[in-house]
């Protein structure tokens, strides 16, 4: 699996979100070598809090496949997924999580809380720090605009 290579595609979106005055947050779904499905963070546009990264990623995935399990994908986000990210990557019984920064405020994949160590009969492999600086680099950028 090329963790770099999908990392940029997740980036790429993030830098999209952060253009429309969105959190720069990115995420793809990947199976053999082709996306899935895409997302970037909408909260502000579609003035939802469901409108994370992940869970568009995810939705247009399953619309694709036709199902809502997503076995054999690998889901490749730029920020730790939150408890509602995460309990929708179980529920998608995604084996694979990828995501490049560590969020200290509300990531649930072990920075608050570990969702994905809970018994609920499924446990993603996860893989954290991926294009890291990078990540870390565009969310400051985009507050230290914000404050600015």
């Amino acid at each position: 699996m090329d963790l770099e290579r999908w990392m940029d595609e997740a980036l790429s979106l993030a830098r999209e979100a952060g253009q429309a005055g969105e959190v720069p947050v990115g995420c793809v779904v990947v199976r053999d070598g082709e996306i899935l499905g895409r997302g970037r963070n909408r909260r502000e546009e579609e003035r939802s809090a469901l409108a994370h990264a992940e869970m568009e990623a995810i939705r247009e995935a399953c619309a694709r496949l036709g199902d809502w399990r997503l076995e054999g994908c690998a889901l490749f986000v730029t920020l730790e997924p939150c408890a509602m990210c995460a309990g929708a990557i179980l529920n998608a019984r995604i084996p694979t999580v990828v995501y490049g920064l560590r969020e200290g405020k509300t990531g649930a994949c072990g920075s608050v809380l570990d969702l994905f160590a809970e018994d609920f009969g499924f446990r993603p492999r996860m893989y954290g720090g991926v294009r890291e600086a990078e990540c870390r680099d565009l969310m400051q950028d985009f507050f230290s605009r914000l404050r600015e």
